[in-house]
């Protein structure tokens, strides 16, 4: 027994180290969501370029809380030695692990796929919700600034929308080279500022080894996460016989 006891031990500090990590990044997210000037001042001289985390903080909750979660099954069916918390442990991290897959897959081999779901769901948020939508706004304002791009696939996204209409046909500053001028559909033509999916595209490829390195990590992680819940599950009942 003394293999099971030390896979015991390393899955309750695994899934602490865990929890205690979605508590920090749960906390961060409130944090930067209430109260993210504070958060700004603290960082002091690199306020300016975390400035875009202040529009991640629902995001941060999100992940945090799912840390928790995890952390907690993880810990508290080891510890326990609970066989239908080791099991949700489980399911869920397999949930997680084939959503990832499926999700590569797609952006791999489906790339006009997934730029038709992202569109989708962009598009009528441009249209319908920026600028009327304090959160939509404040992200999609982060995201234009920081990359120095114009909506999702350019200035086009913009025309005919709510913005537009309630602002005399101007489109926001960053669709325009120049912002001295208020932006208009013909200034931004002009301009040819690039989307941001395709910035964000020629990142990605640009950091392929990296996006790719940390995804195999994690992937790693939740394969050997998955095996040493099994084992133990499996274990459990050759020490109740």
């Amino acid at each position: 027994m003394g293999c099971f006891t030390f896979v015991k031990l390393m899955m309750v500090l695994f899934n602490l180290l865990i929890f205690l990590g979605g508590l920090t990044l749960l906390a961060m997210g409130i944090w930067v969501s209430v109260d993210g000037s504070s958060f700004l001042q603290l960082l002091g001289p690199f306020s300016s370029q975390a400035m875009q985390f202040v529009n991640v903080g629902f995001f941060c909750i999100a992940i945090g809380a799912v840390l928790v979660l995890l952390g907690l099954l993880g810990c508290c069916g080891a510890h326990k030695e609970s066989k239908c918390l080791l099991l949700t442990f489980f399911s869920i991290i397999l949930i997680i692990f084939i959503a990832e897959v499926a999700a590569g897959v797609v952006a791999l081999a489906y790339s006009s796929f997934a730029e038709g779901i992202l569109r989708a769901w962009a598009t009528p948020a441009l249209q319908k919700d920026y600028g009327s939508d304090p959160v939509v706004t404040k992200i999609w304002n982060s995201t234009m600034t920081e990359l120095k791009c114009c909506g999702f696939t350019n200035f086009t996204d913009f025309v005919g929308s709510e913005f537009e209409k309630e602002n005399g046909g101007r489109l926001p500053p960053s669709c325009c080279w120049t912002n001295s001028a208020p932006c208009t559909a013909a200034e931004a033509e002009r301009s040819a500022v690039q989307g941001c999916f395709e910035h964000i595209l020629q990142n990605l490829k640009e950091h392929a080894n990296v996006v790719g390195g940390i995804a195999a990590g994690i992937g790693v992680l939740e394969i050997a996460a998955m095996i040493v819940s099994m084992y133990l599950y499996c274990h459990l009942d050759n020490r109740v016989s």
